[in-house]
Order: C-alpha cells, then structure tokens, then sequence
C-alpha cells in the first residue's frame, strides 16, 4: 500500500487532547487489515538487516506498532510506560511534550548492555517522548539503532531535538 494512501486513512481530530492541537487518528488506519500490513512490514524491511536485539514500544500507540515489528524481526520487546505500570524496579525520565510535561519509565533489568534496539511509536511531533526514551534505553547501556514512526509532523521538527539517529517515517505532515 503506497503511503499517501496511509495518509488518506489518518483521521484528523480538531482540538483534541487540547484546544489548538490537531491530533492525527491511527484507529481509522488500525480497521484496514492491508494497511496495517503494510506500515508494519515498511518498517520491518527498513530494518531487516540491522540486527535488531530489542524493539522498544513507547507509550501506547508505539505497542500497536512495536509487537509485530519485533515478531517479525525475532527480536524481543521491550515497553517503554508512564509511571506506575511496570511491576518491577525501574528508571524513568521526565520531558516536555508539545502541550505538557510528562515521565517515561522502563525496567532497569529490561535488556542487557550493548543490545541494539530500535525504539518504535506511532507519531514524532516535538521529539520530547523520542529523546527521553532514547535516554532511557542508552542509560541501561543500549546501542539505538534507529528510530522508526508511522507520522512525523515534520513542521514541529521533531527531529532537531533527537540527535543523529536513524529516523523512519511512513507519513510526514
């Protein structure tokens, strides 16, 4: 399925969480089986051959993604959540999204130092959530390589805040 056909799927919705932002919808992009497919098998192939240890989902869309991504790729998964969700010890980092504030945690056991991960969500808007879960996963000792979404907003330029990484994008708006 040719992206621009992805983008027609993505359902615009006016002022939502907040007054002013216009959020991109994946749900009416998650009914169409094909066009499911298709997002996950365009990032699978991007990184066939990366040797990928570890797919990191970030908070919560990125888990839609990051599941068969990792599946495919015969990597493990590893969640990347808001506070009070993992059971066990683990890090968190608190960053600045496009309308708040907010903290990212990950397991301090949740991979072995040098794994090669790529971290995985469904949108890069400022780069706030991307850049803390990079620094989750390089303070537990990971290796990013790259950085995989299935919109960027390139005109909030996202990518300025992350780093050298990377970056794959399905839909830029």
């Amino acid at each position: 399925m040719a992206n621009e056909n992805l983008e027609e799927l993505i359902r615009n919705v006016p002022d939502f969480p907040i007054p002013g932002v216009q959020f991109k919808d994946i749900t009416t992009l998650l009914r169409n089986g094909p066009a499911f497919r298709s997002v996950v098998d365009q990032i699978v192939e991007r990184f066939r051959d990366e040797r990928i240890d570890i797919v990191a989902g970030v908070e919560s869309r990125g888990f839609i993604f990051s599941a068969p991504v990792a599946y495919e790729l015969g990597a493990g998964l590893v969640p990347i959540r808001k506070p009070g969700k993992l059971p066990a010890e683990t890090i968190e980092v608190a960053y600045s999204l496009e309308y708040g504030t907010n903290v990212l945690q990950i397991h301090a056991d949740a991979f072995p130092a040098g794994s090669r991960v790529l971290l995985v969500d469904d949108l890069l808007a400022t780069g706030g959530t991307v850049a803390a879960s990079v620094d989750l996963v390089k303070h537990l000792g990971g290796e990013i390589v790259g950085l995989a979404f299935v919109i960027e907003l390139t005109f909030l330029d996202g990518r300025a805040n992350i780093g050298e990484y990377p970056i794959f994008s399905l839909v830029q708006y």
